[in-house]
């Protein structure tokens, strides 16, 4: 299991060196989840931002974009540093046209979904992305408690991503600690998004080898 910890839960103040600290305990990417206060009732942060923590580590930036245009906003977190651009399907834009940009862009594209959306509506897609983010919270605040009903989509997922694009990454996001991660594992996730876990513990590598070590 690959864990990408969530800047969401970082102090804001200091991002740049919660990002150094969060590479030298041994995460995998960084995740960055980008608010717009419309699409989701919370404002995070931007293209700016990203582009000025970039140079605070090589990790790949897995950025999530939780907003209603991710279209219109492609160029500028391409251009900011984002290694993975995730947006979701349940957004305004039309997913064929604003996956074909992210990937002209050189990177990785990958299509999220909400609690209450079917994996179904994934399906389509799966053999021209690179992941899928499945939330296990209702998008918009760190947090929030697991929700393990959520299984059986990552599960569905997973399966049909075997048989048309085996490579495919299947990234979990909500509520992920050392009594939530083992079944995202076992239900098919390959990256865990970790926040609290990982930034209000007082041994944040510890933390990250522990949630490791559970998924093995």
């Amino acid at each position: 299991m690959l864990i990408a910890p969530s800047l969401l839960s970082c102090d804001f103040s200091v991002m740049g060196q919660e990002i150094e600290i969060m590479d030298r305990s041994g995460a995998d990417y960084m995740h960055l989840d980008v608010m717009d206060g419309h699409f989701v009732p919370n404002i995070t942060f931007g293209a700016p931002v990203i582009k000025r923590v970039r140079k605070y580590t090589d990790k790949p930036f897995d950025v999530h974009l939780m907003i209603s245009e991710p279209l219109k906003y492609i160029d500028d977190f391409a251009d900011a540093g984002a290694d993975i651009i995730t947006f979701h399907i349940e957004s305004d834009s039309d997913p064929w046209e604003t996956i074909n940009k992210i990937k002209s862009k050189g990177i990785k594209a990958g299509l999220v979904v909400k609690p209450k959306t079917p994996a179904k509506e994934v399906f389509p897609y799966l053999k021209d992305i690179d992941m899928v983010l499945v939330m296990t919270v209702e998008p918009g605040f760190g947090g929030q408690s697991f929700m393990a009903d959520m299984m059986p989509k990552l599960a569905e997922i997973r399966k049909e991503a075997e048989r048309i694009n085996p490579n495919l990454l299947l990234e979990v996001d909500g509520g992920i600690g050392t009594d939530t991660i083992r079944q995202a594992y076992e239900a098919g996730a390959d990256v865990a998004v970790a926040g609290t876990a990982v930034f209000k513990s007082e041994f944040p590598k510890k933390a990250i080898s522990e949630l490791k070590g559970l998924c093995k």
